[in-house]
């Protein structure tokens, strides 16, 4: 026994290569290399997570895996009976040139009237960053009116960190409701909590249905109402449609159903739109006065701090927009943003705003006032403020 136990080897003994070896150290180059990749990807993570939120928002812009969108706004509905889908209008030929000229005149759409399309397919950048947001019906519409000054209050509001709107105008509640709520949301930006999604869409104020359908979306919706003088309103109305059909009629032809008589026409919606007492009481059948905010589209140019303050008050914001954002562009007669929305530069509305409005005979313009003036006392008095225009 003993002798076998001193002639065997000890397992000290077997020789180092026949036991495992640890691996060598990596190269130093290869943990350069490592650490440089895992630092690529943070900051490309933070780079995507920090954009995903402004790509979502930004007018006009088609996201990775997004489809076409329609560059052909959709056709306006017409209105049909409760609980069947609307139907397209029929308009028969105008029997006389005045009539086709207001019917050209009441045609011309502005490519941000036009209605937006829903992406084919969710954008991957959007997809992967899900939980930096999420996509809200919108709390607060700006809904009129039309040449009364909604997209500069548009514009002015996104500065603000807790706003988040389309840059388009969805014409949702008057052209693409058949759409359903799902394809409405999707059009939304991404927010996140204590953010205020928001959208603009100034023929709401002047749709029937609007207040019924907005009401049913939701009875909390704050409503954002821009007016401005009815008489300069229908004049801007008017030179923003001569910019792209110079062959209708004058403006004193188009107002007037017979010039002899002074009958005004109430019929073109240049005039119309004017009427915002008529259209108000619609709207006051489903909301309450205090859920609307009228801002004048005058102050809204003479004073734009002072007005962003109502709005940024009504919309339960800190006020953060205030007078350092703006500066005043003479050649434009419009105040613009020192810094507009993600941008670090100065940045004033398009040339389609500020048009030279056209030389109206003053006597229609005396006309206009005259037909204007009660339907201003009435609309002073329904919303409790005085805008001056008489």
């Amino acid at each position: 026994m003993g002798q076998r136990l001193s002639g065997s080897r000890s397992c000290l003994d077997v020789p180092g290569r026949l036991l495992p070896q640890p691996p060598p150290p990596p190269p130093p180059v290869r943990r350069k290399l490592a650490l440089l990749f895992a630092m690529l990807c943070v900051w490309l993570y933070m780079f995507l997570y920090s954009c995903a939120g402004s790509c979502a928002a930004a007018p006009g812009l088609l996201l990775l895996g997004s489809g076409t969108r329609a560059s052909h706004p959709s056709p306006a509905l017409a209105p049909a009976p409760h609980g069947t889908p609307p139907r397209l209008p029929f308009r028969a030929p105008p029997a006389t040139p005045l009539a086709a000229g207001k019917e050209m005149a009441e045609g011309a759409a502005s490519p941000e009237e036009r209605s937006p399309e829903v992406p084919d397919s969710p954008s991957p950048i959007s997809s992967f960053f899900s939980g930096s947001g999420s996509k809200q019906l919108p709390q607060a519409i700006i809904i009129g009116v039309k040449k009364g000054g909604t997209r500069a209050l548009l514009e002015f509001l996104r500065v603000h960190p807790d706003v988040r709107a389309v840059g388009a105008e969805p014409h949702f509640f008057d052209r693409s409701y058949d759409k359903g709520l799902a394809w409405y949301r999707d059009l939304m930006p991404r927010t996140l909590d204590g953010q205020i999604t928001m959208e603009k869409t100034p023929s709401y104020f002047v749709t029937r249905e609007a207040p019924a359908r907005i009401s049913a979306m939701s009875k909390d919706t704050k409503l954002i109402v821009v007016v401005r003088d009815p008489v300069t309103r229908a004049i801007s109305d008017y030179t923003q449609t001569l910019s792209k059909r110079p062959d209708i009629p004058t403006f004193e032809n188009l107002t007037f159903k017979n010039r002899t008589t002074g009958l005004i026409d109430t019929s073109w919606s240049a005039i119309q739109i004017g009427i915002y007492a008529k259209h108000l009481e619609h709207w006051l059948r489903h909301f309450p006065i205090r859920q609307m905010l009228f801002v004048s589209g005058e102050r809204l140019i003479s004073d734009p701090a002072g007005e962003l303050g109502r709005v940024q008050d009504f919309l339960g914001l800190k006020r953060i927009i205030t007078d350092k954002h703006f500066y005043f562009n003479k050649t434009k007669g419009f105040p613009c943003l020192k810094k507009a929305e993600g941008s670090s530069r100065p940045h004033c509305l398009g040339k389609t705003k500020g048009r030279t409005h056209p030389e109206i005979d003053r006597e229609v313009v005396r006309r206009l006032r005259e037909f204007y003036r009660p339907f201003n006392l009435k609309f002073y008095q329904m919303t409790g403020h005085d805008f001056g225009w008489d």
